[in-house]
């Protein structure tokens, strides 16, 4: 199997179990549970994943040299990941997010970029995998400083070695050095370089200033769009409506590293819809990435598009579950999900299909 690097944003996350609404209010002493605290962000999560799935994986961030940055190597380490190819930057703070995720509300973040600041990809070590799956740009503006020029540069090196390249994105804060830059514009410059695009599309209206639908159609359309702009894969998360999956032409499949090169014919030209998998809600925190894990782990196997889609959607139903990292018999789990589906109108099962999963998601996913 190919070997994927996992590069780009890491913290701590810090998780206080709240019992009702966060109350802010001067002078209150709210009761609150107990606090979890585990290795978040791009790097952590995804690269948890995929090793729970079964990929063997390299990860590269920074971190501090502080006693947060020795505590994330050892939650790290104890997940069975490798923690050499994370370098301690002199002088500064590990990242973390203190995550508010009150009983029935989706979360927010209080996040401190920290030496998530320095990483702009020059110690890559490129013979270390296969796939390189980069994550958060709008959360490491080394790589963003002046636009896309860091960024394209790290992909378009990738590319050269015949690495398979990998973008995920996060929520862009409007208010924040991020939120000034033209998303639009870098996001031009660097799909034609990206094989593999996996934001969801809350992060895609956070960068771009937009609003999109979440129907089947229109998730469709926004990853044909994007597959347009010159990306090999994408897929789309939208929450409770599902994912989808695109793919481009043979050519820019054989165009798109070792990983995608390798690929059987299935996966060309392909579009699939998946809904949510059936779960009892307990976190989101971390669903979006494995997810994307589920698709890397897919691809880096050569399984078929159709299993693929399965394996990041039922990645992404157990984590909901509150099971994260994903459990090493996670593979097995999602083979379990597998159910049928009517199709829906416009939706066959040819190159175009719902394949899997209930005919609508549950109101509690």
């Amino acid at each position: 199997m190919h070997r994927a690097l996992v590069a780009g944003h890491i913290c701590v996350d810090l998780i206080p179990e709240l019992l009702g609404p966060p109350d802010l209010s001067p002078g209150q002493l709210i009761d609150v549970g107990p606090l979890q605290l585990r290795p978040g962000g791009c790097v952590a999560n995804t690269g948890s994943d995929l090793l729970a799935l079964g990929s063997a994986v390299h990860l590269v961030a920074d971190t501090g040299g502080d006693d947060l940055g020795r505590i994330l190597r050892r939650l790290l380490a104890a997940r069975g990941l490798e923690v050499d190819g994370l370098r301690a930057v002199p002088g500064q703070t590990t990242a973390y997010s203190v995550v508010i995720e009150a009983p029935g509300r989706d979360r927010v973040f209080w996040h401190h970029t920290g030496a998530n600041a320095h990483f702009d990809g020059r110690d890559l070590d490129l013979s270390r995998g296969d796939l390189l799956h980069l994550g958060y740009p709008s959360i490491l503006p080394a790589l963003t400083a002046g636009g896309a020029g860091r960024l394209r540069s790290l992909l378009a090196g990738a590319r050269a070695a015949g690495i398979t390249t990998s973008l995920d994105l996060a929520v862009v804060d409007p208010h924040g050095d991020a939120g000034r830059l033209d998303w639009t514009a870098i996001l031009e410059t660097v799909l034609p370089l990206t094989d593999v695009f996996t934001p969801s599309i809350a992060d895609l209206a956070s960068a771009l200033g937009r609003q999109y639908g979440t129907e089947p159609d229109a998730l469709s359309q926004e990853a044909e769009r994007i597959i347009a702009s010159g990306a090999a894969v994408v897929m789309l998360t939208a929450g409770p409506a599902g994912l989808v999956l695109r793919s481009a032409s043979a050519d820019r499949l054989r165009g798109g590293g070792r990983v995608l090169a390798s690929l059987p014919a299935s996966w060309v030209e392909r579009e699939l819809w998946v809904p949510a998998q059936p779960t009892l809600r307990l976190s989101t925190t971390g669903a979006g990435d494995a997810a994307t894990a589920g698709l890397l782990h897919g691809l880096l196997a050569g399984l078929s598009p159709e299993d693929a889609l399965m394996a990041a959607a039922g990645a992404a139903a157990i984590t909901l579950s509150g099971r994260s990292p994903l459990p090493a018999y996670a593979s097995g789990e999602i083979a379990a999900l597998r159910v049928r589906a009517p199709d829906r109108p416009g939706w066959g099962r040819g190159r175009r299909g719902v394949f899997t999963g209930p005919a609508d998601p549950p109101p509690h996913c």
